[in-house]
C-alpha cells in the first residue's frame, strides 16, 4: 500500500519505532535494520514528494546533490529545510543562540511587541491649553513622610486625560522581601544600597514609560542637603526633563497624617520632625513648593497641575 502522493509507507516491524523512526533512534546501542529507500522513479516520472517532517530522499546513483546556499548550514538528516517566506531571501539557519531571527520577532508570530528604548527624558513642549493638558511629563514629587505625596500623585495621575503612570519609591523599595533593610531598624550600608537601587529602578521605569508615550510621576523624600544621591541621582536616572515639585505642609499636619499610618510606614514623631526640618532647606532652592496644609487632595492635585504647567513654560534651574 502506498500514500496518495505515491510515497511508500514507513516500515513497521521488528526493530522499528513509532511513526516509522528507526529503532536505534529510541534505543541507543541497538542498530536495527537499515532504512528502506523508495524505488527510483521510472523514465519520465516525477520524483515523489517526501512525507511531511522528513528530508528529501537520497540522490539516485550518479546524481549530484545540490549544495546548500552560501552561508547556510545543510539540513539535519531527516529534517527538511523550511522554504523562505515570500519575498525573503534565504538566510543562514538559526542555531538557537544569539539574536532571534527577525521572522520570529514579528507581531503575529510570537505576540512580541518591540518597545522603543528608554533614554534621558527631554523637557516637554509647552501645552496648548490650561494646565498640563496632554503633555507627556516626568514629574518628581518631593516631600517629607506624611506630606501626602503618594495620595496626591495617584489622584493627579488618575485624573489626567492622557496615559500617566505613578511610581512610588517606597513601593519599589519594598519589593525586596527576604533581606529587606528597613531604615527604622537602623540606617546602614544595606538600607542605603537598597534605596539607591530602588531609585535607579524607578528611573528605568519612568524612562520606559516616557519612551512609550506614557507620562510618569514619581514620589520620594529627597533631602536638599544630599544633592548627589537625591535630586542629582534622579536627574541622572531620568533625564534633564524631570520636573521636581516640593510638597511641604506644616509640621503639625505631617505629624497628624503620620499618626494615621500603620506598619513600617509609620515613623516616630521625633523622626518625622527631623525629616520635616531637613525639608525646610528646599526654601530658596528655586524649586516650586506647595504648602498643602489647608488643601484637600483634590485641591492639591489641581494646584500641582498648575505648578507643573508653569514649570514647563519656565523650567526651574536645578
Amino acid at each position: 500500500m502506498q500514500h496518495a502522493v505515491g510515497a511508500p509507507l514507513p516500515p513497521h516491524g521488528p526493530g522499528s519505532g513509532h511513526v516509522g523512526r528507526p529503532y536505534q533512534a529510541q534505543h541507543p546501542g541497538h542498530p536495527g535494520p537499515p532504512p528502506i529507500s523508495p524505488p527510483p522513479p521510472g523514465p519520465g516520472q516525477a520524483q515523489p514528494a517526501p512525507p511531511p517532517g522528513q528530508g528529501p530522499p537520497p540522490s539516485a546513483p550518479g546524481q549530484v546533490p545540490q549544495p546548500p546556499a552560501p552561508g547556510q548550514a545543510p539540513p539535519a538528516p531527516g529534517h527538511a529545510q523550511p522554504p523562505p517566506a515570500p519575498g525573503q531571501a534565504p538566510g543562514p539557519a538559526w542555531s538557537g543562540t544569539g539574536p532571534t531571527p527577525p521572522a520570529r520577532e514579528a507581531v503575529g508570530h510570537t505576540g512580541h511587541v518591540q518597545l522603543p528604548p528608554g533614554g534621558p527624558v527631554p523637557l516637554p513642549a509647552p501645552p496648548a491649553e490650561p494646565g498640563t493638558g496632554g503633555a507627556t511629563l516626568a514629574v518628581l514629587l518631593i516631600g517629607p513622610a506624611g506630606a501626602g505625596k503618594t495620595t496626591v500623585a495617584k489622584l493627579w495621575a488618575a485624573r489626567r486625560r492622557v496615559p500617566t503612570a505613578h511610581v512610588s519609591l517606597d513601593d519599589v523599595r519594598e519589593w525586596v522581601r527576604s533581606g529587606f533593610a528597613d531604615p527604622q531598624a537602623g540606617w546602614n550600608d544595606h538600607s542605603e544600597a537598597q534605596y539607591r537601587l530602588a531609585r535607579r529602578t524607578c528611573g528605568f521605569a519612568a524612562r520606559n514609560f516616557l519612551a512609550n508615550g506614557i507620562s510618569c510621576i514619581l514620589d520620594d523624600a529627597v533631602f536638599p542637603d544630599r544633592p548627589v544621591v537625591g535630586l542629582g541621582g534622579w536627574k541622572r536616572h531620568v533625564g534633564p526633563g524631570l520636573l521636581p515639585v516640593v510638597l511641604l505642609p506644616g509640621l503639625e499636619i505631617v505629624l497628624e497624617r503620620n499618626a494615621a499610618r500603620s506598619g513600617n510606614r509609620r515613623l516616630s514623631d521625633e523622626e518625622v520632625a527631623r525629616i520635616h526640618g531637613r525639608m525646610a532647606g528646599w526654601y530658596g532652592s528655586g524649586l516650586p513648593i506647595i504648602d498643602n496644609s489647608t488643601y484637600d487632595v483634590e485641591t492639591t492635585a489641581r494646584v500641582l497641575d498648575d505648578v507643573l504647567a508653569r514649570s514647563i513654560a519656565s523650567p526651574p534651574a536645578w
